[in-house]
């Protein structure tokens, strides 16, 4: 018999956030799983025997739960594959167990129990009797406000949190596209490094565009490879908002000053300086993260550590000197290899990356897992 797990039917507003369907791949090998259930070997050696769906728990993370390999949660879907509607999204309160059988293993589902069950009756009342009947009480009515309690929220397949700021920030650019761009001229104090709550004067048109994002002048990416520039990174330096000021005074022929264009610095992660440029903070949208290997095989190199880093560890981003051209998409999971190991010693992997944001030639990849500090060169292949 297989066993099933049922993940809950989502709301329609859950449904029309959710990530894009499972690819081809991630289905066949969830049919396979389906056909005969994961072998032993594959589960994770503390795999629990029940666990119950909680508020901040994810599909990777019960993946990990279970299985050695977080990144093939394929095959715990595969586990359940008929009632699976979504197997992006979870919902708290579902209870797994897992069944282990024939060399193989199954996960089942429930609901949270419904606590105890009825106490018996009054003295001289068999349990589970009607008690005598009494005069129901008298409850005075009076207007209130009444408060129905929202479904749960479903969990994301990853904990978007920790991309967040960095889905929002880093970019790479053409170093053209910045040269036209409005740049910060001065502080009004004179000062040469502007802080948080500072006021900047700028150089340029900001039309009726109200929210800017900062950013350094741009620094070439090259292949630790080949030596080839594959794009110019735009660091991020944080947050503004267009402010008015008010116009100057009048001069002896009644001419008014025009008021100063500026920008009040809100959010920075890097103190503002004269010759910063500016874009629009357009609002970016959630990529779809499904995680799983490339279609094909894949090498790879660690191109660079985010915020100039001189390595990285889990939940930090590096960047990859391969891109969209090469095959990459948001999700690919790679494996991380030492650059560089003693004599006569074989290569030794130690972690894991995925891809959350991809370039033409150029990738983004988040830290999932790591023995050892990532550093640039580090080689990437398919898992």
């Amino acid at each position: 018999m297989v066993v099933l797990l049922a993940w809950a039917a989502l709301s329609s507003q859950a449904a029309a956030a959710a990530p894009a369907a499972p690819t081809s791949q991630q289905r066949g090998m969830a049919e396979r799983v389906a056909a005969s259930g994961v072998p032993l070997s594959e589960l994770a050696p503390d795999a629990p025997s029940e666990h119950e769906v909680k508020p901040g728990d994810t599909l990777w993370g019960l993946a990990g739960l279970f299985l050695k390999s977080p990144w093939r949660w394929p095959e715990l879907w595969g586990m359940n594959l008929e009632q699976v509607r979504n197997p992006h999204l979870l919902l708290p309160g579902q209870r797994l167990s897992l069944l282990k059988a024939d060399g193989r293993a199954r996960l089942v589902v429930g609901t949270r129990s419904a606590g105890p069950a009825p106490a018996a009756g009054p003295a001289g009342t068999a349990a589970g009797a009607a008690p005598a009947e009494t005069p129901p009480p008298v409850v005075k009515m009076s207007p209130q406000v009444r408060a129905t309690p929202l479904p749960p929220e479903p969990a994301a397949t990853l904990p978007l949190k920790s991309l967040s700021p960095f889905l929002n920030e880093t970019i790479v650019v053409d170093p053209r596209e910045l040269e036209g761009a409005p740049r910060i001229a001065a502080s009004t104090d004179g000062r040469l490094m502007m802080s948080r709550g500072d006021i900047a004067y700028v150089e340029g048109e900001l039309g009726a565009v109200a929210q800017w994002r900062i950013y350094r002048a741009p620094v070439p990416l090259v292949d630790p490879q080949t030596g080839e520039v594959l794009g110019y990174e735009a660091r991020h330096v944080g947050s503004a908002s267009v402010l008015r000021l008010p116009v100057g005074p009048a001069d002896a022929s009644g001419r008014v000053a025009p008021a100063p264009v500026a920008l009040r610095l809100n959010q920075l992660r890097l103190e503002a300086r004269a010759g910063d440029r500016l874009l629009p903070a357009a609002p970016v949208a959630w990529p779809a993260f499904v995680p799983r290997a490339p279609a094909s095989a894949l090498q790879a190199q660690v191109l660079s550590i985010a915020d100039e880093g001189m390595s990285a560890s889990q939940r930090q981003v590096v960047a990859v000197n391969r891109g969209a051209r090469d095959g990459l998409e948001t999700g690919h999971v790679l494996a991380l290899w030492r650059s560089a190991q003693p004599a006569g010693l074989p290569p030794e992997r130690h972690g894991l990356v995925m891809v959350v944001r991809t370039f033409e030639r150029v990738s983004y990849a988040l830290v999932l897992d790591t023995k050892d500090p990532v550093r640039v060169g580090d080689r990437l292949t398919q898992p």
